[in-house]
Order: structure tokens, then C-alpha cells, then sequence
């Protein structure tokens, strides 16, 4: 498979996630500033729109392995560039229920192509070497799309909350180029579709293929452990470093050293396999997380090379679990289920993160802004995801043959 028709597969993850960013960052803190929704009723549609959201990717899984997956992804696009737009772009009335229509508007577009695109990339490689290529690609697009969203804000505005309803309209023409570059280069492939079945069945055949199991076990204790310094990372640097003018040029600097760092991790999955370099990366992330805890106020520069070395880690997690996914998924000849069940799992990682950090931080009398509980940050930012960082790799070592497809 020729570089140019990879690159054009993977340049449809960058509208993807360059909406990502907002939906999950920018959207609380807009609706409780612009719209002056209570923090409480705010909370509380979020997360029932978050959960409805990840609760029917293993339906949108299995539909994906029934029709076509690009004619999917086309279909999908259409609700979520406009759920999008209308979702920054609140009125002034009856703000609450505008926020749950357009986020469920949305949730629905974003997941349903996410799960067919996925599927999509699947079906056109070859073999494990080309997927994890187009897993690359793709992921490495998506990073640049999430650089793009964070800085844009200030370049169209004066006002962040501006900028933000602004970036709204940056999508449809963005997303309109990327896909009709993608439909026209990359080709329908070879898909192995499923079987008609049920739902259920179809999940419990996911389930029953003990490496995939194996897989989703390493996959989150993995993803708590990203999920967690994810989630805790604007207070980290506010109040532990004391450096909050910081935050976004150092995750910045993250993001970019994720997507400069997916070649190498394809280049060494290649020679010496995924496990194994996916192994590197956790060791790398296991060491950038203990400096991390020794760092207090006006560490800013070696905060910084924390998330350069981070952020080279954060490139292996993206393309390497993922591919060896799309392989077992082909093997089971359902791999929209299995991407069905594979995004589930890691919007739960992000919902479990925020409801195991956040308590805890509360319950060991950190308050946001002061300086009661920072010990407590500190170990909820680094130690606790170096041990969850520790457990998926040493199960990922444990079965290392039946994961390397």
C-alpha cells in the first residue's frame, strides 16, 4: 500500500479530533461562562450525555460490520459537523436543553464514524504491518488536529469563549476536504463482514477470543494510567508548579511529541515487534511519571522535558494497541464490534479517571487554587498512574506471545 493513499486514510482522523478537543476541554467551562448554567445541572448533563455516548458503541460496532463502513463514515459525518457548530453556538435561552440535543447530536455523528473509520482502516491493510501504518497515520493526523483546536482559540479572538464559538465554523470546511480526499484516495478495501446476528452474540464472540480479552485488560490499566494525568494535568501545573501561564504551551509540547514520535514506534514495531516497543514506551512513561513526582514550584523546564518524554510515549499508546486490535478484529472477521467494544472501553477509562481522581483529591483536602493537598495532587497525577502504568506492562509482558499478531 502506497504512502500517499496511507496519509490520505489518516488525514480524516484530523477534523475528527481537532473536535475532540472542544467537546471534552472547552465545552464546561464555555456553557457555565457564556450560557451561566448551574456547575450542578452542567455536571449533570455531561455525564449522562458521556455515558449515553459510550454506552452505544458496541451497537454502532456491531451496524458497522453489517453495511458498508466508508458509506457509514460519509453518513455519520453529516450530524456531527452539525451538532458541532450548533454546540458552540448557544442561544440564550433554554441553554440546558440545547446542550443535551446538539451534544447528543454530536456524540452520535463523532461515534458512529469513529467506529466505521476504524473499521475502515482494518479492511484496507493488508496485513499487520500496513495497519499499523494506517493506525500511525491516522492517529498522528488526530494529534495535529488536537494542536490545531488548542491554539486556535487565541489566534481568532481577543476572548477565549469567542474564539471557541468561532472555531465552530472552522470545522465543516475542514472536515469537507479531509473526507473528500479520504473517499477519493483510499478505496473501499476487502471487508470481512460479519455474519447476520444479533447484538449479543455478536459481543459475546468479542469476548470469547481469550487474546482480545487479554488485550482490553492491558488496554485499561494502560488507559487509567493516561486517563488520570490527562485529568489532572491544568492542576498540576497551576497549583503544584505554579506555573498555570504554562499549560498550554507544555501541552503543546506534549501533543507535538506524540505525533513526531509515531514513526519511530512504527519503525521499531516493525524490526522488533508491537509488544515489544509498546513495552519501551511504557518504561519511558514509567520514568517520566517518577520524575514527575518530584517536582514542585517554578519546575517548569523540567516539566517540560516530562512531557516531551511523555508525550513520545503517548505516540506508541495511540498506534500500537490499536493496531494489534484492527489484526484481531480481521481475524474474528468483525472488526466494527470489536472497535465497538475498543472505544467503549476508553471513554470508560476517561469516566473513570475523573470519578476515581477528583473524590479522592477532595476526600485528601486538596482545594483548587490553594495550597491545602498538594502531596495528595501529586501522588493522584504521578504515583497513581505509574502503578496503573506498571500493572499494563507487566500483564502485557505475561502474554506477549498471544498478543504479537
Amino acid at each position: 500500500m502506497t504512502t500517499p493513499r496511507i496519509l490520505s486514510y489518516g488525514l480524516l482522523g484530523l477534523p475528527l479530533a481537532f473536535a475532540a478537543l472542544p467537546i471534552y476541554v472547552h465545552v464546561p467551562r464555555f456553557y457555565a461562562e457564556t450560557a451561566g448554567m448551574e456547575l450542578a445541572l452542567l455536571g449533570f448533563i455531561l455525564l449522562g450525555a458521556r455515558l449515553l455516548d459510550a454506552g452505544i458503541d458496541p451497537w454502532l460496532g456491531w451496524l458497522a460490520d453489517r453495511v458498508s463502513r466508508p458509506r457509514m463514515v460519509a453518513i455519520a459525518l453529516l450530524p456531527f459537523a452539525i451538532g458541532f457548530v450548533a454546540l458552540l453556538n448557544p442561544p440564550t435561552e433554554h441553554a440546558a436543553l440545547w446542550l443535551l440535543g446538539s451534544l447528543a447530536l454530536t456524540y452520535l455523528g463523532f461515534s458512529a464514524a469513529s467506529v466505521a473509520y476504524q473499521a475502515w482502516g482494518a479492511d484496507v491493510g493488508p496485513d499487520s504491518a500496513v495497519r499499523t501504518r494506517l493506525t500511525a497515520a491516522r492517529e498522528g493526523f488526530g494529534l495535529l488536529g488536537v494542536v490545531l483546536a488548542a491554539a486556535l482559540p487565541a489566534v481568532l479572538a481577543a476572548s477565549l469563549n469567542d474564539g471557541i464559538a468561532r472555531l465552530s465554523w472552522i470545522l465543516p470546511p475542514l472536515l469537507l476536504i479531509a473526507a473528500v480526499t479520504t473517499f477519493s484516495r483510499v478505496g473501499v478495501g476487502q471487508p470481512v463482514l460479519a455474519a447476520s446476528q444479533p447484538l449479543l452474540p455478536s459481543l459475546r464472540r468479542v469476548f470469547a477470543d481469550t487474546a482480545f480479552r487479554r488485550l482490553l485488560m492491558v488496554f485499561v490499566a494502560n488507559g487509567i494510567a493516561a486517563a488520570l494525568p490527562a485529568t489532572l494535568f491544568l492542576f498540576f501545573v497551576a497549583d503544584v508548579l505554579q506555573a498555570e501561564s504554562a499549560s498550554g504551551p507544555l501541552l503543546a509540547l506534549y501533543f507535538v511529541a506524540g505525533a513526531a514520535s509515531l514513526p519511530l514506534w512504527v519503525a521499531l514495531s516493525a524490526r522488533r515487534g508491537r509488544v515489544f516497543a509498546w513495552l519501551v514506551a511504557m518504561a519511558v512513561s514509567i520514568v517520566a511519571f517518577a520524575g514527575a513526582s518530584l517536582l514542585g514550584a517554578g519546575d517548569v523546564w523540567a516539566f517540560a522535558a516530562i512531557c516531551i518524554a511523555s508525550g513520545l510515549a503517548l505516540g506508541a499508546d495511540l498506534a500500537l494497541p490499536a493496531a494489534i486490535a484492527a489484526d484481531l478484529g480481521e481475524r474474528q472477521g468483525q472488526a466494527g464490534a470489536c472497535f465497538g467494544v475498543w472505544n467503549f472501553v476508553a471513554k470508560l477509562n476517561l469516566a473513570l479517571a475523573a470519578g476515581l481522581s477528583l473524590p479522592l483529591l477532595g476526600a485528601l483536602g486538596y482545594v483548587p487554587g490553594g495550597s491545602a493537598g498538594l502531596p495528595a495532587l501529586t501522588f493522584a497525577y504521578a504515583l497513581l498512574p505509574l502503578a496503573f502504568k506498571a500493572l499494563a506492562a507487566a500483564l502485557l509482558w505475561r502474554w506477549r506471545h498471544s498478543l504479537e499478531i
